[in-house]
C-alpha cells in the first residue's frame, strides 16, 4: 500500500504512476522570495521526473501593493499580509521563509507546531540561543527541515565533497575561505538599513556572508572545534533613507577568523562588504596531503585541482576542470557538457533534494543543511564576535 503523505497527486511517471504535489507557502517577496519561486517553478520540467510538483498556494508579506503584485507576478494562488493567516491555509505543507533574519524564528516554529515542513534562509536566526528554540520546535513537531545554505548544491562543490569523502585529499590540512563584496562602502550611498542594525539582523557580515562559509567548512571539512577573530564596523553611522536623520550601525562590517577542525585540519575565514571590486567573491582552498582544491563561486561551474602523485604534471601546478559532464553533480538534468548553468540553478537542487526528503522521508543532512546545521553555524558565529569582543580564543560548545 501507498504511504499517505497527506498531499494531492497528478499523473506522472513514477513507480506508484503518482507525483505528489506539495503546496508552498512563501513568507518574502524580494530577493529570496524570488529566488526560490524561480525554483519551484523550475523543478517540474527540470529535474524531471520530480520527487513532488510545487504548488504555489500562497505568498505573505507586509505590504499589501507589494504582496498582490508578487503573487500575480509569480503566479501564487492567494496572498496574505499576515504570515499567520497563510499558515491556517491547509493546502500549504511546506512553509518557505524568505523574511528579514528577526522574521525567522516566530514564524517558523509557528509552521513547525501546524505540522508544515520547513524551509528557512540563512543565517537560521540572530543568535544561537534563538536558533536553538527553532530546532527544538522543529524536532518536537517531527517535520522536515532545511537552511538555505544553497552553495551546497553548487555542482563543483558537491563535486570537492564527494572528492573528500572518497579520500582522494587525504588527511585534511588547511580549509581557507573569503566572501567578499562591496555594496556598502561609502561611494555606493547605501542607507541605514535592516542588514546593518543588530536587532533585525543579529550581525552583520558574519551572519550575512560568513555563515556561507562557515557552513561549507563545516560540510567539507568538519566540526569546527575553535576561534580566534577580530571584526571592525567602518562607518559608525548611516543616514535613514527618508532622510529623517542618521541611525547607529550596530553590526560588523568585517570579520575575520582563525579556525581548528575536530580533524585537526586549521583555517581562516573572512568576510566583507568593504571589498571595493568584488561583487559576489566567494572563494576556498582545501589542502590534505595529497592533493589540493580551489573553488571561485563567480567561476562556478569550474573546480581547480592540483593532485600531489599526479606525475608528471606535478611541477605544473592546479588543474581547471569544467565541472559539466553528464557524470557531475545534477549535470544529466540541465545541458551538453560546456552549457554553462547559473547560480540560480543551486536553489533548484536544494529544493529538489528537501521535497525528495518530505515525500520518502529521508534525512536532510548531511547533503542538505538541516536546522541543527545552522544551530552549529549560530554557535560558531556567536563565538566569533565573542572572540573579537574579549580577544581571546574562543573554543566551541554546541
Amino acid at each position: 500500500m501507498a504511504k499517505d503523505t497527506g498531499f494531492t497527486s497528478m499523473a506522472g511517471p513514477q513507480a506508484e504512476g503518482e507525483i505528489p504535489q506539495i503546496g508552498v507557502g512563501m513568507l518574502g517577496y524580494a530577493f529570496m522570495g524570488k529566488a526560490h519561486t524561480n525554483a519551484y517553478k523550475k523543478i517540474p520540467h527540470m529535474m524531471y521526473p520530480p520527487p513532488a510538483v510545487p504548488r504555489l498556494v500562497g505568498i505573505a508579506g507586509r505590504n499589501e501593493t507589494a504582496v498582490a503584485a508578487a503573487a500575480k507576478r509569480y503566479g501564487y494562488e492567494n496572498y496574505y499580509t499576515s504570515w499567520q493567516a497563510m499558515l491556517a491555509n491547509d493546502s500549504i505543507h511546506l512553509f518557505d521563509n524568505g523574511g528579514p533574519n528577526d522574521a525567522h524564528a516566530e514564524p517558523c516554529i509557528a509552521a513547525a507546531a501546524a505540522g508544515k515542513h520547513v524551509f528557512c534562509e540563512k543565517p537560521l536566526a540572530r543568535t544561537a540561543e534563538e536558533a536553538k528554540t527553532m530546532l527544538d520546535a522543529v524536532n518536537k513537531a517531527g517535520v522536515k527541515h532545511m537552511v538555505a545554505f544553497n552553495y551546497r548544491f553548487v555542482p563543483a562543490i558537491r563535486q570537492a565533497y564527494e572528492l573528500i569523502q572518497s579520500g582522494a585529499l587525504g588527511r585534511i590540512y588547511h580549509f581557507r575561505a573569503a566572501y567578499l563584496q562591496e555594496w556598502v562602502m561609502p561611494h555606493f550611498g547605501t542607507p541605514m538599513i535592516w542588514r546593518l542594525d543588530k536587532e533585525t539582523a543579529g550581525s552583520g557580515a558574519l551572519g550575512d556572508l560568513g555563515a556561507h562559509i562557515i557552513d561549507l567548512g563545516r560540510y567539507l571539512v568538519g566540526e569546527i572545534t575553535a576561534v580566534s577573530a577580530m571584526t571592525r564596523t567602518f562607518i559608525p553611522e548611516r543616514p535613514f533613507a527618508d532622510g529623517s536623520g542618521t541611525g547607529k550601525v550596530t553590526v560588523d562590517d568585517a570579520f575575520v577568523s582563525t579556525v581548528a577542525f575536530a580533524n585537526g585540519a586549521i583555517g581562516t575565514l573572512e568576510a566583507t562588504r568593504f571589498a571595493a571590486g568584488r561583487k559576489n567573491h566567494e572563494v576556498l582552498e582545501i589542502n590534505g596531503e595529497k592533493g589540493s582544491i580551489r573553488f571561485n563561486l563567480e567561476r562556478m561551474n569550474e573546480l581547480e585541482v592540483y593532485w600531489v602523485d599526479d606525475t608528471p604534471n606535478t611541477t605544473q601546478g592546479f588543474h581547471n576542470v569544467l565541472i559539466s559532464e553528464p557524470h557531475h553533480p545534477w549535470w544529466e538534468n540541465w545541458w551538453p557538457q560546456g552549457h554553462i548553468i547559473g547560480w540560480e540553478h543551486t536553489f533548484v537542487h536544494e529544493i529538489t533534494h528537501l521535497l525528495d526528503c518530505i515525500v520518502n522521508d529521508k534525512p536532510v543532512s548531511p547533503i542538505g543543511a538541516d536546522f541543527e546545521d545552522g544551530f552549529k553555524t549560530a554557535v560558531v558565529c556567536d563565538a566569533i564576535l565573542q572572540s573579537a569582543a574579549t580577544k581571546r580564543q574562543v573554543d566551541i560548545v554546541y
